[in-house]
C-alpha cells in the first residue's frame, strides 16, 4: 500500500510540475517582419533571342541614374560549338525592343536593337554576327526631306520579311490632320537603302 501511495505521489508531483511549467511558459515573441529593401534592377532591359537551337543572343541593358544613359551588352552563346562571345556598347537612349533578322539573306544573323533616344524618337542599332565578331552596321538617319513634318512617334515593324519605319507627319493641306509616312529598308553589302512606300 505504501508503494502504491509512493508511486501515486510521484505521479501527482510530476503532473503538478508539468502543469506549472505549462502555465509559466513564455508566449512566443512576435517577429516583426522588416521591410524588405527594394533594390532597383540594374538590368533595365533583358531579352533572350534564339536564332536556332543552341545559338542564343541575350541583350542586357544597364546603367544607374538617368534612364537614357548607360550601356548594353550583347551576349552570344553557341552551346553546340562551345563558343561564347560578347560585345559592350554605350547607349544614349532607352532600349525598348530587340529582334533577329537576316535582311540581306547572307546566312549571318543581324541583331536589331531599338532605342528611344528622346521622349518619342526611336532609332535602331544594328549588329551582324559574322566570323566570330559583332560588326556594327550603320542604320541611316532620316534625311532632311524625310524629316519634313516629322515629330517622332516612330514605329518599326516587319512585314513579309521586310523592315519598315512609319511615323505621323502634319498634312500640308490640313495642319490639324496627320498623315503617315512609311519607309522600306533594304540591306545589301552591310549598307541600308531606303525607299518611301506610297499609300494606296
Amino acid at each position: 500500500m505504501i508503494f502504491k501511495n509512493y508511486n501515486l505521489q510521484h505521479l501527482l508531483l510530476l503532473a503538478g510540475m508539468l502543469f506549472c511549467f505549462s502555465c509559466t511558459e513564455e508566449k512566443p515573441k512576435e517577429v516583426k517582419a522588416e521591410e524588405a529593401k527594394i533594390e532597383q534592377n540594374p538590368f533595365r532591359f533583358y531579352k533572350d533571342i534564339e536564332v536556332k537551337p543552341g545559338l542564343n543572343f541575350e541583350i542586357v541593358s544597364w546603367g544607374k541614374g538617368v534612364d537614357s544613359i548607360g550601356g548594353y551588352q550583347i551576349l552570344m552563346s553557341d552551346s553546340v560549338k562551345s563558343n561564347y562571345k560578347s560585345a559592350a556598347v554605350d547607349r544614349k537612349g532607352t532600349l525598348t525592343d530587340a529582334w533577329n533578322m537576316d535582311l540581306d539573306n547572307d546566312g549571318n544573323p543581324e541583331l536589331y536593337i531599338q532605342l528611344l533616344s528622346k521622349k518619342n524618337v526611336s532609332d535602331l542599332n544594328v549588329f551582324e554576327y559574322s566570323g566570330g565578331n559583332f560588326n556594327k552596321i550603320n542604320f541611316p538617319s532620316l534625311t532632311s526631306n524625310q524629316k519634313k513634318g516629322y515629330s517622332g512617334k516612330d514605329k518599326f515593324f516587319i512585314k513579309n520579311g521586310d523592315l519598315f519605319r512609319s511615323f505621323p507627319v502634319k498634312d500640308e493641306a490640313d495642319s490639324a490632320k496627320n498623315v503617315f509616312k512609311t519607309y522600306l529598308y533594304r540591306l545589301s553589302g552591310n549598307s541600308f537603302s531606303t525607299s518611301e512606300v506610297r499609300a494606296e
